[in-house]
């Protein structure tokens, strides 16, 4: 069977996304310009999302004491030595929030990666309070010569959960971020956390509904994981009750839920999420790595003869 998306596979992955919208693959080349977030450095609060350990996500390569050429450089290598050699790639502006800084600053860093041989454009992870007017209409006009991409945490569509993670905006927002982006036809990434304190499966799902007519191209879908040493660390102590945490065979028939009602619009840029286990409070899901929960998920709706927006949610 061939979907809307253009091939057999049950749900709109982002495999398909880059070959509908570019014509070909590539991959991403994270860096870390050095930014901040504006709850961490006061602008809004201090103390960062209580789920955040930044480190725990980023690979080696990727260090603010090295310029940006060379952890483009370094990242490359990195892929070579695994024999997935690159020939086009995004170089992925990930850590922290990286619209957070004056135009000129953002503009220096993102020429800096643009000017190396072989970068197609650029993905910038950012938050909604950090798009100003003047970013936005400098996003706008850079995206006329490069494939642009905004990644906004979004993490969670509801303002109780907002407060309690100490995220330092709420979803009004989110809302209003989107929209921004979307007048100016910049193509938005999502990112979403299921496991966060007071949330259930069911709000989850109901919450389709609302992305659902969101203008989101893409979408990353994480499970929480509790990380050493981070504030919610000590809430998941005091208060485990509060928390929804999922076996791997849960979180694979949650999504094949999550999937049927989501819109076939909207391509899935990932499942599921992996950091090295040092990290974690407690051991998570015995090492399974993102493909296997992919292939999984890809399994599981088959077996239900579903797809992607089978069940869509509507408003």
């Amino acid at each position: 069977m061939t979907y809307s998306w253009g091939d057999g596979t049950p749900f709109h992955t982002y495999h398909r996304y880059l070959q509908n919208t570019l014509g070909y693959q590539v991959r991403k080349i994270p860096v870390d310009a050095g930014f901040t977030c504006p709850n961490r450095d006061g602008t809004v609060g201090t103390g960062g999302c209580t789920f955040c350990l930044n480190e725990a996500f980023t690979p080696h390569y990727c260090n603010s004491r090295h310029s940006i050429t060379q952890q483009i450089h370094d990242g490359v290598a990195f892929h070579a030595q695994r024999r997935r050699p690159i020939d086009k790639f995004f170089v992925y502006f990930q850590a922290f929030s990286n619209t957070h800084a004056p135009t000129a600053r953002l503009r220096e860093c993102y020429n800096e990666a643009l000017a190396i041989p072989h970068v197609q454009g650029l993905i910038i992870a950012t938050r909604p309070d950090c798009l100003t007017d003047e970013v936005l209409d400098y996003l706008e006009k850079l995206q006329e010569n490069v494939y642009l991409c905004v990644e906004i945490g979004i993490e969670s569509l509801h303002d109780e959960t907002l407060r309690r993670i100490n995220r330092g905006h709420d979803t009004a927002s989110t809302l209003r971020a989107l929209d921004m982006l979307a007048n100016r036809h910049i193509p938005v990434c999502g990112h979403l956390i299921f496991g966060l304190p007071g949330e259930t499966p069911e709000l989850w799902l109901q919450d389709t509904a609302i992305l659902n007519r969101l203008p989101i191209a893409t979408l990353k879908l994480h499970q929480l994981q509790i990380l050493s040493h981070t504030p919610i660390e000590q809430e998941w102590v005091v208060k485990p009750e509060d928390f929804h945490t999922f076996t791997a065979e849960g979180y694979i028939t949650f999504l094949t839920d999550y999937i049927e009602r989501l819109s076939p619009t909207i391509a899935i840029e990932r499942l599921a999420n992996e950091v090295p286990t040092r990290y974690l409070a407690s051991p998570s899901w015995h090492g399974i790595r993102h493909q296997e929960i992919v292939q999984a998920v890809i399994r599981s709706l088959e077996a239900r003869h579903s797809w992607q927006g089978k069940k869509k949610a509507e408003p």
